[in-house]
């Protein structure tokens, strides 16, 4: 047969570039860059030029299978083939038991980053969940970014409100742990990142990167600053306090509820404790509000190096009080919201949210429900005591992504069933009861749905399946049909049955309520753009009042909180009370992977990547450890091990190490227990004191 190129796109990060995939006789043999994507532009990272390779993966999953006991051993399940209707049957008769004796919260789901890049599999999983009544919901949000709904909702009303970068208008972007040239964004999906930086910058624009480390995005910017790990807050806090005293408060009022609060809240930011706290010189801090003032109005995105630690929540609420100030958000020049081309937010009426949380699940209802679903630092103690039975797992791996992994394993070893639905073998497979294949991105048809409103223009797409699912594998959608059928659950939209639905079909009903009609995303040779930015609707439709309520009472006690536990400078007159002979965890996002995703496969000529304990010369000197050598890594809570690659980028003080690998594996160094954030229940996984030693190989 000869090559046929088909157009798609990427379903492993936000930013969904554009993909032409190259197959012949059903062989994925190369992925490119789709040149007519008007967001992507022919760009495409590694992970995407691997995505051919991941298809035929080895260690793909092609049958369904089942645990016929433990290896007393290996701690694992040992599996055997099984058929999907036997397989079906069985998981079936394990939630219809469990229902019977429990009731439905005995049925538990973690949904993660690859259920949320599949739309018709992850609205039928939501909805099996939701109609066998069950309200044990977790998914990956409430692992790394729960801040950024949490803060949406106290200041904006809605948790789901997103600010986007209005990179054609804005004069000033500012960078807050975040790296996009390797992540293409967090939360803000900018792909084509190193072209569409120096765009920016060729167009007038100026880049400040806020970091610790030097890293790829910091190498291109206007500036970097290298303030101290943890300080983000206090650095933004200046900013804020500055500006408070520049602008005519009487305007700020008049779009914002709670200024004279925020004014006495970063009261105690001033240019010398900025100084003192972040590390930067006086002189730094006043170039940087120097380029506030100039840009007037600004563009201020964070990341994982900020969303993951004891101060997030402060953190992005300051970036949201410094839009708020500075008249940056739903006006041109600063922040957009994105209502979506699919979703049409801005076609809704809402009824703003008061931000205060449900209890928690019943084993720890200290924690918050926020966001319709409970903090995955609650999932274990719900399965040791009984509470979930069966849980089902989408599109993740949680073994290495939940706190304290080895009470994750032995938690997860007691289910009556845990149904794990993936495309490869994964730590988290070898501990399942039900192990289910489903069908990879490139076989599958998509819509780019769930994170519609996190690009940068008003834009969608359609993609057929590139190739047909081989072996057993199917869908997650029919998956959850098919065991809805049995369980008298209506999974599908009405008048669709696991027998008559198509990929195609299930699209219907969300493109009649998008901003055109079926035929034109579905016939479109790429992306369909709708508009660049667009302002307003939030001021007008979703604002309490149409006003921000800038000074929520939780985020004022965790600021105070915060500056309380600030650390004592070096140099200080108490500096020498603290323990400087431990370093601080950092997270690290890697270009070849997405947390587990990706980690032993790599594109045609590539490499696969290589985990790592990222060490400053200094410090890994000072520990007598070189470059390759095996090191532990102990916190309070745990100790894991790796080698280390020596990083002059590295700001001494820190390390850094990447989520989602066994070795090392930060998920050791963590706590479900202690160190949990009040207000959403994330578990700190960052900014951990930990000690670093030389380890025999």
């Amino acid at each position: 047969m000869t090559e046929s190129d088909i157009v798609s796109f990427c379903r492993i990060c936000n930013a969904m570039c554009g993909i032409v995939a190259t197959v012949d006789d059903g062989q994925v043999v190369r992925i490119r860059g789709d040149e007519s994507h008007p967001l992507s532009r022919g760009y495409t990272c590694p992970k995407g030029r691997a995505l051919g390779v991941m298809h035929h993966h080895p260690l793909r999953l092609n049958h369904p299978q089942a645990a016929s006991r433990v290896d007393q051993k290996s701690g694992m399940r040992l599996m055997a083939p099984i058929s999907w209707d036997e397989s079906l049957d069985d998981i079936a008769e394990f939630v219809q038991s469990v229902i019977g004796e429990s009731g439905p919260d005995g049925i538990g789901m973690y949904l993660a980053s690859g259920s949320a890049f599949d739309t018709n599999g992850r609205r039928a999983a939501e909805r099996f969940l939701t109609q066998a009544g069950s309200i044990q919901k977790y998914t990956a949000t409430t692992i790394d970014t729960p801040c950024k709904p949490l803060v949406a909702e106290l200041v904006g009303g809605w948790s789901g409100l997103t600010p986007i970068w209005d990179h054609e208008h804005s004069k000033l972007l500012i960078l807050v742990g975040s790296n996009p040239v390797v992540s293409h964004g967090h939360s803000n999906a900018i792909p084509d990142p190193v072209r569409r930086l120096r765009d920016f910058q060729n167009g007038g624009g100026r880049i400040v990167v806020i970091d610790p480390r030097r890293t790829e995005t910091a190498a291109l910017a206007d500036v970097h600053l290298a303030v101290q790990p943890g300080s983000d807050a206090t650095l933004l806090g200046f900013v804020v306090r500055a500006l408070l005293n520049d602008v005519q408060i009487e305007e700020v009022r008049a779009r914002a509820d709670g200024i004279d609060e925020l004014v006495s809240a970063v009261d105690r930011f001033t240019l010398s404790f900025a100084a003192d706290h972040t590390g930067l010189s006086e002189s730094q801090l006043s170039e940087l509000l120097n380029d506030v003032r100039s840009a007037g109005r600004v563009s201020v995105l964070s990341g994982t190096g900020s969303s993951m630690n004891a101060a997030a929540n402060v953190t992005e609420w300051l970036i949201w009080a410094l839009h708020i100030v500075t008249d940056s958000y739903d006006k041109p020049g600063g922040m957009w919201f994105n209502p979506g081309y699919l979703m049409q937010l801005d076609s809704r009426d809402w009824q703003p949210s008061d931000g205060v949380a449900e209890r928690g699940p019943v084993s720890r209802p200290e924690l918050p429900r926020r966001f319709g679903e409970y903090p995955c630092s609650g999932l274990v103690s719900e399965i040791e005591s009984g509470n979930i039975r069966v849980l089902f797992v989408v599109g993740g791996n949680p073994v290495t992504a939940l706190p304290d992994r080895e009470r994750t394993e032995a938690a997860l070893l007691t289910l009556d069933a845990l149904v794990v639905l993936d495309v490869v073998e994964t730590e988290t497979t070898r501990l399942a009861t039900h192990v289910l294949p489903v069908a990879g991105q490139l076989e599958r048809g998509d819509l780019t749905w769930l994170l519609d409103s996190y690009q940068l223009a008003v834009a969608a797409q359609y993609t057929p399946a590139v190739v047909d699912p081989v072996a057993d594998r199917r869908t997650v959608w029919k998956v959850f049909a098919e065991l809805g059928e049995r369980l008298a659950l209506g999974v599908l939209p009405r008048g669709f049955t696991s027998e008559n639905a198509t990929d195609e079909l299930l699209f219907g009903p969300i493109l009649a309520k998008s901003r055109s009609d079926v035929a034109t995303v579905m016939s479109a040779s790429s992306a369909v753009v709708e508009s660049g930015a667009v302002y307003g609707w939030v001021t007008e439709r979703v604002l309490p009042d149409g006003k921000w309520r800038v000074a929520p009472s939780d985020l004022l006690a965790q600021c105070d909180q915060l500056l309380a536990d600030s650390p004592i400078p070096p140099g200080s007159d108490r500096s020498a009370e603290l323990k400087f002979d431990r370093l601080l965890l950092l997270p690290q996002r890697r270009m070849r992977t997405m947390n587990s995703q990706l980690r032993d496969v790599a594109a045609p000529g590539g490499r696969t990547e290589t985990p790592a304990i990222v060490m400053s010369p200094h410090d890994a000197q000072e520990r007598g450890i070189a470059n390759g050598d095996h090191a532990k890594v102990e916190s309070d809570f745990g100790i894991t091990t790796g080698r280390v690659a020596v990083d002059a980028n590295m700001h001494s003080g820190s390390i850094g190490m990447p989520h989602g690998w066994s070795t090392p594996d930060v998920s050791r160094l963590t706590s479900a227990d202690s160190g949990i954030d009040p207000l959403t229940g994330m578990v700190l996984q960052s900014g951990l004191r930990v000690s670093v030693e030389r380890a025999d190989d």
